[in-house]
């Protein structure tokens, strides 16, 4: 097994709560995402975020089978053709869209001086790393932020390219930074943002799959926050994402010495 097979496999069973055991005195994601829908209420209630169109709810029927209940409509759906994997007790289902604050960026228009050369970073996603961002090649100014429908990131914020060559490549703000349009931010709410972080980079290869066009294929916004998320309790987050820190560096000592 290569060291990218090794790193991919590790990743998949860290997602789908096989990396590490389940403990059943963890509060369950159900008690967690009721907290992350209130504070999400606070929030636009606040005007801090947007009030999602036709927010849902997804939950095991009597029959075993996952429906999708849409809050405004009423409709309720069955959805376990999308369901890619079971999930262990404690674990919820929700949309992508729910755990977080989502939204692009923006070029500000390259023929005006006075939006660039400023003290504001301002990321391409050629410069995503799979890492942390401590700064970036271009810096904007708080003109542009002001005129130019930029959205300022804050540290810890999750990043993702939508466009082209670099779908799925990934980044966590380590400074506060604006991005460029082919690059959604995800501000979490409530959950480890790393455990984030490494859901997206497992399903890298299906955002890509999902990039539609010719040229340029891109994943939209729209695509990323309808996508499945496995929401695991809070402290089993942090034991994941710890593990699989703890495992980086021998996949990368086996890569070198393949």
């Amino acid at each position: 097994m290569t060291a990218d097979q090794l790193r991919k496999s590790i990743l998949q069973q860290a997602i789908q709560g096989k990396l590490v055991p389940q403990d059943p005195n963890d509060e369950p994601a159900s008690v967690l995402l009721e907290r992350i829908r209130e504070e999400k209420d606070r929030l636009v209630e606040q005007k801090k975020i947007k009030k999602k169109k036709n927010p849902s709810v997804i939950f095991r029927g009597e029959d075993n089978s996952y429906y999708e209940k849409f809050t405004l409509s009423g409709e309720v759906k069955c959805i376990d053709e999308e369901i890619p994997f079971e999930i262990p007790n404690g674990w919820e289902w929700c949309r992508l869209g729910l755990i977080g604050d989502w939204g692009a960026g923006a070029t500000p228009l390259r023929g005006n001086i006075e939006y660039y050369g400023g003290k504001i970073p301002w990321l391409k996603t050629g410069e995503l790393n799979n890492g942390l961002i401590i700064s970036t090649e271009e810096y904007i100014t708080d003109k542009a932020l002001e005129e130019c429908s930029l959205r300022l990131c804050n540290v810890g914020d999750i990043l993702i390219a939508m466009y082209g060559a670099t779908i799925g490549k990934l980044g966590i703000a380590g400074i506060k930074l604006t991005t460029n349009q082919a690059c959604c931010a995800c501000t979490p709410i409530f959950i480890y943002n790393k455990f984030l972080f490494y859901f997206l980079m497992a399903n890298k290869q299906s955002f890509i799959e999902q990039g539609e066009g010719g040229a340029q294929p891109n994943i939209s916004r729209i695509k990323l926050v309808n996508y499945l998320f496995p929401l695991p309790p809070l402290k089993e987050q942090q034991h994941i994402v710890e593990k699989i820190e703890e495992l980086i560096p021998h996949i990368e000592h086996h890569g070198k010495a393949q």
